[in-house]
């Protein structure tokens, strides 16, 4: 059974940065394309960045862009996202989850890590 746990969420001053970790367990890591989401407050969960199974497939939404970058650490099965230049607006519960390549939907959600970003 898939599960993805994420942590690394705090409370910070906008422009700080943070490291955000994911750990997987119960399928094969490498297989799976993985997907940074958040949540802000009364909002829609949205994704914010994804990578495939090589490192250089990665993607990140315009709202991010030269801010957050995303990978992953294949022989640790975690996934990072990396949060530099916060901004008030990053404020949310972010989660990560996992989809198959040739999948649409993601699955294994975790309970999420709080980042609350302070201006």
């Amino acid at each position: 059974q898939m599960q993805l746990a994420e942590s690394g969420g705090a409370l910070v001053q906008a422009g700080d940065s943070l490291r955000l970790s994911c750990v997987a367990s119960g399928h094969s890591f490498s297989s799976y394309t993985y997907g940074w989401f958040r949540q802000a407050p009364g909002k829609e969960r949205v994704v914010v960045a994804s990578i495939a199974w090589g490192p250089t497939s990665s993607w990140v939404a315009d709202s991010v862009e030269g801010r957050f970058t995303i990978s992953r650490d294949n022989r640790k099965n975690t996934v990072y996202l990396q949060m530099n230049s916060l901004k008030a607006e990053d404020t949310g519960v972010y989660y990560c989850a996992a989809r198959f390549p040739t999948s649409s939907q993601y699955s294994g959600w975790g309970q999420g890590t709080q980042v609350t970003v302070s201006s």
